[in-house]
């Protein structure tokens, strides 16, 4: 852009400035240059004022020394520059005038058409000042007046955080400004008060407050938070208008009251901690409303009377040395829909943790232990299982046997129900693993696998039949030997680079006796390309895949300028003929498994596409497909996720369901800060995928739509959000929020 284009938009920008109705303080920059540190002359004492100018004129009689051009005194971390200065030595009066600029011992600039101060350059009162603030912000104001002990006090004036001038330097209105008749800035206390003060958004008058104070910069005071607006069918209107506490430099409390109009209030409090060590952080709610948990379930027997509900949230981690951290986690709610009545969370289970880790370059150790309270209204509690304690210790051996890694792990866990099956295990396991390339450029790999468990088992009647064991105690031995080649080929194409890899994998391994121990946490099995070629294709540690087999596959990387494209497609067979423990839904039940695949694309920053998939050994049904894209750029984008699993086993295991669902998302910048967003997810799975499923198809779950303002120093939104679905007494129905945060305005 030339000069005199530059010049001319500002021109039309500022024209646009005056003809608004607008206040006589000036926000803009001024054309002094600040007096800098390295600029002004040093004083020989602190009592002495040292200046220089390029013009000085002495009144020996009136004692009055007057100082023209680039004049710069300074005094105690005191900096003035002004085009000319009149000091009358008897008094002390400082009488500065012409591209006034003022620096105090904390960096605030103030600037002025005329100043008059003492020669302390402490105090002084200046006409249409600017004080531009070291840590973020400015005030103007008609006349101000700077105290000895740094406190300035303005009348009618104006304070914003916010840019007062565009990208291009053209002078703009600020986001939100606060005007008030009198304002009061204590820079020791790094604060601003105000008095018959009223906040303006977009140059236009809002919200009167009589009395308000804000911090400068980035530390936190004590003080009013921004206010959070909820409207919902349950619920009504909600407002939370949260106070922080500051307690210290290193940690505070929040106290949050929600006033609703159709129920009774709700007080949220938080305390967050930050010490040398680590951090932590609770949170908890609490109210009193009608619960309905099992609404769902049975309205006979719903629970309808007042009572007490609440949740507390709490998570911590301490870096104790080096090695040894301690972390832990705490979610417990009073009820089932506690958490989705109050639009405070969606998940169906609470997990609270603790554990203790020391971790070096060679070995790993965890003492941890957990508990899971379900929000699901048709799950009984007292089958949930309770892990303490769950020790795990992995020993690696770089030097190991035969020049390969040699891993020692020990691990036990006992799990207990109150009203279910309780489980002790307790392994040791070795693992040996030797990575050699061979002259032909084959990767080889070979490992050995031996592991002893033991196990203890009650209550086993129960457990799903698939998932039990035999009570009492029993022993396993494991044992396993693989072979794993890949044989990368690699070439130019395209002005990039391809390269295709086969792979081949064999397992053997002996039959073992897995029906006699319990099944804990390998349940969730399925044959996907991350697991393909894995030891064992069991997620956890109960089951292990007993059979011999071949595992073999194909993958395909391309680089090409702005474009990659890397693929894996493979299938497995089982070499031994007795029957497979993994049953059926898993594409691993038959000799041959299921094709499994994925596929990942990325143009640029722009795409980014990644597709999995499994198809029926037979007739190629797609058993598995997956999908999910990010489409455009940081500011105006699509995300897009589909998933379809059709297992096509009836009756399905409550881990090998059926289940078809689509997510949108995105987001459009239609304007300069401005934004539109949405999101929706739908269940599309229908009777002939779960014949115990209700859906018909096309069952929406939720969505949400907004609008957004947001820029350096503002965030304006609004959201409408609408639930499909009932549990309990969180209700389908919509719910709109409206947001508003301000820098340095209710924080």
């Amino acid at each position: 852009m030339l000069r005199c284009d530059l010049l001319a938009s500002c021109a039309a920008g500022l024209g646009l400035l005056i003809t608004a109705p607008v206040l006589a303080q000036d926000l803009q920059d001024r054309p002094a240059a600040p007096p800098s540190a390295s600029a002004a002359p040093a004083p020989a004492a602190d009592d002495q004022v040292a200046f220089s100018a390029d013009a000085l004129e002495y009144d020996t009689r009136a004692d009055i020394v007057t100082a023209t051009g680039e004049v710069r005194m300074s005094r105690q971390s005191q900096r003035l520059r002004a085009d000319k200065v009149v000091w009358n030595r008897k008094t002390g009066k400082v009488v500065a005038s012409g591209n006034i600029a003022v620096t105090n011992p904390q960096g605030d600039i103030a600037y002025g058409d005329s100043i008059e101060l003492t020669d302390s350059l402490k105090d002084g009162a200046v006409d249409n000042m600017l004080v531009v603030l070291e840590r973020g912000g400015r005030l103007a104001a008609d006349r101000g007046v700077r105290e000895e002990d740094g406190t300035v006090n303005l009348q009618r004036a104006v304070y914003t955080p916010c840019a007062v001038t565009t990208s291009a330097g053209c002078p703009k209105e600020p986001s939100w400004k606060i005007t008030a008749v009198r304002v009061t800035y204590r820079p020791e206390r790094q604060r601003i008060y105000y008095e018959g003060a009223r906040i303006n958004l977009f140059g236009l008058p809002t919200i009167p407050l009589p009395k308000l104070s804000n911090p400068v910069g980035p530390g936190a005071e004590s003080g009013l938070l921004a206010p959070d607006i909820r409207l919902s069918r349950v619920n009504g209107l909600e407002v939370a208008l949260p106070y922080y506490l500051n307690l210290g430099p290193n940690r505070g409390v929040t106290l949050t009251p929600h006033v609703f109009s159709s129920v009774l209030p709700m007080i949220e409090a938080q305390y967050r901690q930050l010490d040398t060590k680590g951090a932590f952080s609770v949170t908890g709610y609490l109210t009193a409303s009608r619960r309905s948990d099992d609404l769902s379930a049975d309205l006979s027997s719903a629970s309808t009377e007042e009572a007490v509900r609440g949740y507390i949230d709490g998570v911590a981690r301490f870096q104790l040395s080096p090695n040894w951290s301690a972390s832990g986690s705490l979610r417990l709610a009073s009820d089932r829909t506690f958490l989705r009545r109050y639009d405070l969370s969606y998940d169906d289970r609470l997990r609270s943790t603790a554990s203790v880790e020391r971790i070096d370059a060679n070995s790993y150790l965890s003492i941890a232990g957990w508990y899971v309270q379900t929000l699901r209204v048709t799950d009984r509690q007292g089958l949930q299982p309770i892990a303490l304690p769950e020790i795990d210790y992995r020993r690696r051996f770089n030097e190991g046997v035969l020049g390969g890694t040699l891993q020692l792990q020990l691990n036990s866990l006992a799990i207990t129900r109150t009203e279910g099956q309780d489980t002790q295990r307790a392994f040791a396991s070795l693992r040996w693993d030797l990575r050699r390339l061979t002259r032909w450029g084959q990767e080889v790999t070979l490992t050995a696998y031996a592991r002893g468990d033991a196990y203890n088992t009650d209550d086993t009647l129960t457990s799903p039949l698939v998932y039990r064991g035999l009570d009492g105690f029993h022993g396993r031995a494991i044992g396993a030997l693989a072979a794993d080649v890949r044989w990368p080929f690699i070439g130019s194409f395209l002005g990039g680079t391809q390269r295709l890899t086969p792979r081949l994998q064999i397992v053997a391994a002996p039959k073992l006796e897995n029906y006699a121990v319990p099944n804990e946490d390998a349940r969730a099995v399925d044959l996907e390309d991350s697991n393909l070629f894995a030891l064992n294709r069991f997620p956890g540690y109960d089951r292990f895949e007993d059979s011999s087999r071949a595992t073999y596959g194909l993958e395909y990387a391309l680089d090409l300028p702005g474009l990659s494209v890397d693929a894996v497609v493979g299938q497995s067979y089982r070499l031994s003929t007795r029957p497979s423990i993994l049953y059926d839904g898993t594409g691993l039940s038959d000799r041959f498994s299921d094709i499994v695949g994925r596929t990942e694309v990325r143009f640029r920053d722009f795409v980014s596409l990644t597709h999995r998939y499994r198809l029926d050994k037979d007739g190629l049904a797609v058993r598995r497909n997956e999908l999910d894209a990010t489409i455009g750029s940081r500011d105006t984008y699509l995300l897009l996720g589909y998933l379809r699993l059709n297992r096509n086993i009836f009756p399905a295991t409550e881990d090998l369901q059926d289940r078809e669902e689509v997510r949108v998302g995105g987001r459009v910048a239609f304007a300069r800060f401005w934004s539109a967003f949405a999101s929706a997810v739908v269940d599309l799975t229908d009777r002939n995928e779960d014949p115990l499923s209700l859906a018909d198809g096309f069952d929406p779950i939720r969505h949400r739509i907004g609008v957004q303002y947001e820029d350096d120093c503002l965030r304006l939104g609004l959201t409408w959000r609408r639930d499909y679905q009932d549990t309990g007494d969180a209700r389908q129905g919509n719910r709109f929020l409206l947001t508003l945060a301000l820098t340095n305005l209710g924080r």
